[in-house]
């Protein structure tokens, strides 16, 4: 898209310049005006030759949760003041400081202005905006409530951000811990073994199995690390093909689900999710199949999003969602009991943004004690590894003595 270099006034009257992108000087001068300023020279921007390389351009910034809670926050508060969706898009465009943002932003606009939808135009930006949050876009649309799914999605991101900064905080001491243990590891293996192993050897002694363990892994660590190089690096291509691919990707969901300690976490997440944007959807006036599926696509994990399309197919059947619910097979007692409740008495959506809160609260609980919950498992891993240590190198030194005389 081309480039225009513009000076203008704000709304204070001050200078500015800078560039802007757009099909034309005049559409150019147009988001301008819908931005707030008033243009006084629109241009082409000039080209410099040369082998200038921008390396802002080959690594663009890339959008963070921070943008896009400000970004929720900003179009929430404009749709709610009147302004117009492409008004408000170019005002934004024009103040975004993240770049990524800003041309991103640009492209919705211009699918907006061919005719597209929001959420249709923003699908073509997986990058920046998931499939949870176009599927929101998509709700608000049908449902007309555009500014308020703008609302909804700036509480929920902020809560998201607030949770992987709490997973973070939980898992630095784990991650420093693990980290200390593979280093200590490697220099153990390439240095303190082959030492050991050259001295053991000059006396012929029978090695006790721990020791044969260790000598063994600094055999083949010192002696063929290319290919164990060349084998991780290609376990690691193969592992990230097949979790990309349909069945991997099911697999991997279901077993996040199992995992010890963080396992339960992510379950929590999931069903407050699933309470928040069924609510949502229950207060919007959409269709119950229809929202199902929409609910489906926006959890961001395969096997809960095929349980819940089960869900829907048997709704079709003409079942309740309650039976369907329990069949399912991923609820627990709480979600089935307010579902029950919500279809005897028509307060689904209340009943179920309770639930939402409720499980919120228990994620908040037990991302705080997730620390506390992984370092048993690390006290043992470390201690498993000092005992293989100790055996190993200590258990011949021992014998060491009668093995000379």
């Amino acid at each position: 898209m081309p480039s225009f270099q513009y000076k203008a006034r704000g709304q204070r009257g001050d200078a500015i310049e800078g560039i802007i992108e757009a099909g034309s000087t005049d559409l150019a001068a147009s988001r301008l005006i819908e931005g707030g300023l008033t243009p006084i020279d629109v241009r082409p921007a000039v080209v410099k030759a040369g082998m200038n390389i921008d390396l802002a351009e080959l690594f663009p910034p890339k959008v963070e949760l921070i943008d896009l809670i400000q970004f929720s926050r900003q179009m929430y508060s404009l749709l709610k003041a009147g302004v117009p969706i492409l008004s408000s898009l170019h005002g934004l465009a024009s103040n975004a400081r993240n770049r990524t943002l800003a041309k991103t932003l640009a492209e919705v606009i211009e699918n907006l202005e061919a005719g597209r939808d929001l959420a249709s135009s923003m699908s073509h930006h997986p990058d920046v905006f998931s499939v949870f949050y176009i599927s929101l876009i998509r709700v608000g649309e049908t449902s007309g409530r555009l500014e308020e799914v703008f609302r909804q999605l700036s509480v929920y991101l902020e809560r998201e951000k607030k949770t992987r900064d709490q997973i973070k905080t939980a898992m630095r001491y784990p991650t420093f811990v693990l980290i200390a243990i593979t280093l200590a590891v490697v220099v153990i293996n390439i240095l303190v073994i082959p030492a050991f192993a050259s001295m053991f050897k000059q006396f012929g002694a029978d090695l006790p199995l721990p020791t044969r363990i260790l000598v063994g892994m600094s055999d083949l660590m010192v002696n063929h690390w290319p290919v164990i190089l060349i084998m991780a690096g290609l376990t690691g291509i193969g592992l990230r093909y097949y979790l990309h691919s349909a069945s991997g990707r099911y697999k991997w969901h279901k077993l996040q689900l199992r995992i010890p300690v963080i396992g339960k976490v992510l379950y929590q997440a999931s069903l407050a999710r699933f309470s928040r944007l069924f609510a949502l959807v229950q207060r919007s006036g959409i269709p119950v199949v229809t929202g199902l599926s929409v609910v489906a696509r926006a959890l961001d994990n395969d096997y809960i999003e095929e349980r819940i399309l089960t869900m829907r197919d048997g709704i079709e059947r003409g079942e309740s969602i309650s039976n369907t619910a329990a069949s399912s097979g991923i609820f627990d007692s709480l979600v089935l009991q307010m579902l029950r409740v919500g279809e005897e008495s028509g307060a689904t959506d209340e009943l179920l943004q309770e639930v939402a809160e409720y499980y919120d609260d228990e994620v908040d609980y037990s991302v705080g004690k997730l620390s506390s919950a992984i370092e048993p498992i690390l006290t043992v891993v470390m201690a498993g590894l000092v005992l293989l240590l100790a055996s190993g190198i200590f258990l011949p030194m021992w014998d060491l003595a009668k093995v000379a005389l």
